[in-house]
């Protein structure tokens, strides 16, 4: 059983540094002759991160969840099916009624993959199938590298054309992200120890990784007038749909896993892994698939949609870990010197020809009360 910490509900430290980004990029964007070293930084900085998932995903663990077919298939679906018509939904209802490229965010939002760390360490605090859940968030996002640039060219213009379908934004693509997350993963056989031992040290990569995009595409964004047409009335809006989008992804999954029967390990896992998306994804594809000066907008609404996600899951995780708590019974004595000295403590005297029968019945009711307070298990 998995010990949990009550969770902070302050805001996400990640968060206040994507704020500070924004902020920086929002006063001293870049301009001029730094655009294209800056951008080189991005490019070089973006294929660096996927090449540390791609070395950090752990094919026995993902083959340790492979098995369970099902659930993974009702995670995809909920990432690349429902999710998108909640998205599609959501801008039909609101197309006049707020800034396009907004919208156009939040349809983007709703074509991601599912996060990966965070998704295997909810999982895991709620008391899920941890295996499971790591072989279904890797899955998505492998899958989403592919499927995501497909959703977007099929539901919305990229480019201002028809379609919106753009090979030059997939290359982009296969190469930014694709290649260097497959050269990782191949090279995990030698890398992989030294990447496990250390990543603590190479969080700042991950991390610092995002920031530099964040601030790259705000930058351009900033150039282009975004304060002038984003207000805070928008901000809200954005925050009301994304918790709406997010409560109505949860409330369908688990209502599909009782419908379905799936066991309690396995409903944590459809849960967390198939109501999150991925901002280390997002970002970089959404520089891939939109006008440099359209991304910052763009990915305003997974900035929300982010953290929004954190602290609700938090908060359920913290819940489902509570709830999966084993109680803990006082151990019986079991052996003659136990059972003698808890005698002599209650003062009874225990006849040398009871003491057999004596055992043998402790032994029992330990037997009944560990299945008494037993829960269940993955």
């Amino acid at each position: 059983m998995v010990r949990v910490s009550k969770p902070s509900f302050l805001p996400d430290p990640f968060l206040l540094c994507l704020i500070a980004t924004v902020a920086a990029a929002s006063f001293v964007p870049v301009r001029g002759a730094a655009i294209p070293w800056v951008e080189a930084a991005t490019d070089f900085a973006i294929a660096l991160l996927f090449f540390l998932h791609g070395a950090k995903l752990s094919r026995a663990a993902v083959l340790a969840g492979a098995g369970n077919w099902r659930l993974h298939l009702y995670v995809l679906a909920s990432t690349y099916i429902l999710f998108p018509v909640i998205g599609l939904s959501l801008v039909a209802l609101l197309r006049g009624h707020g800034d396009g490229l907004l919208l156009t965010g939040l349809l983007y939002l709703s074509l991601l993959p599912s996060t990966v760390q965070s998704s295997i360490a909810f999982t895991a605090i709620a008391g899920g199938n941890v295996a499971a859940a790591v072989c279904s968030a890797s899955l998505s996002n492998i899958v989403g590298i592919i499927l995501t640039p497909l959703l977007v060219g099929l539901l919305m213009a990229v480019d201002g054309g028809g379609s919106g379908f753009s090979w030059h934004s997939v290359q982009a693509i296969t190469v930014q992200l694709l290649v260097p997350f497959l050269a990782g993963h191949l090279l995990r056989p030698w890398i992989g120890a030294f990447i496990d031992r250390h990543k603590k040290i190479l969080m700042p990569v991950d991390r610092g990784s995002i920031l530099l995009v964040v601030y790259t595409a705000f930058s351009a964004a900033v150039v282009g007038g975004i304060w002038s047409q984003v207000g805070i009335a928008d901000l809200l809006l954005l925050l009301l749909l994304s918790l709406v989008m997010l409560i109505i992804v949860m409330g369908a999954n688990l209502g599909l896993a009782r419908l379905v029967g799936l066991p309690r390990v396995d409903m944590i896992v459809l849960l967390f892994c198939g109501s999150k998306k991925s901002l280390v994804s997002g970002v970089p594809m959404a520089g891939a698939l939109f006008p440099a000066a359209q991304v910052g907008v763009i990915i305003l609404p997974l900035m929300i949609f982010h953290q929004i996600q954190l602290f609700l899951c938090a908060a359920l995780a913290s819940r489902f870990a509570r709830q999966g708590a084993t109680p803990q019974h006082p151990p019986l004595p079991r052996t003659v010197a136990e059972i003698e000295s808890a005698a002599q403590r209650l003062g009874l005297t225990i006849a040398e020809p009871c003491m057999a029968g004596v055992t043998t019945n402790l032994a029992l009711l330990d037997r009944h009360a560990d299945t008494l307070f037993a829960t269940d298990k993955p």
